[in-house]
C-alpha cells in the first residue's frame, strides 16, 4: 500500500471516528409560558442559549468531520472511498438534524414566550 493510499484510508477512518466522538447536546427543557413566572422564562431563555452554544461547538464537530470524509471519498480505493462517502453522508445527516432541533427549540421557545405575554398583558 502507497502511502498516498494509506493516508486516505488513514483519513476516511479518523474522519468516520471524529463524526462519532461529536456529541449532541440535549434540548433544554422550555417553560410554559402560561403559567411560569417571569424567572423561569429567564431561565428558559438562558438554557436556550446555552443550548444553542452547545449546538453550534456541535455541528463545528460534525463539520471538520465530515469535511475530512469528503476529501477522503474523492481518492482512494473503492472500499475506502464508499467508507469516506458512508462517514460524510452520516457526518451530514447528523448536522442538518442538528440544525432542525436548534430551529424547533427556538421556535418553540418563541410560542412560550408570545404564550407568557398572552398570560401576563402590561
Amino acid at each position: 500500500m502507497n502511502k498516498i493510499t494509506l493516508s486516505l484510508a488513514t483519513l476516511a477512518l479518523v474522519s468516520s471516528q471524529a463524526i462519532a466522538e461529536c456529541t449532541s447536546p440535549d434540548a433544554p427543557t422550555i417553560p410554559d409560558g402560561s403559567t411560569a413566572a417571569m424567572e423561569d422564562m429567564l431561565a428558559g431563555q438562558k438554557s436556550v442559549k446555552a443550548f444553542q452554544e452547545a449546538n453550534l461547538a456541535y455541528m463545528q464537530c460534525l463539520e471538520e468531520g465530515y469535511t475530512a470524509a469528503e476529501e477522503a471519498a474523492k481518492t482512494g480505493t473503492e472500499e475506502e472511498m464508499a467508507a469516506a462517502q458512508e462517514a460524510y453522508t452520516k457526518g451530514i445527516d447528523a448536522y442538518n438534524n442538528a440544525v432542525s432541533q436548534e430551529e424547533e427549540v427556538a421556535g418553540q421557545f418563541n410560542v412560550e414566550i408570545r404564550e407568557y405575554k398572552a398570560a401576563n398583558p402590561g
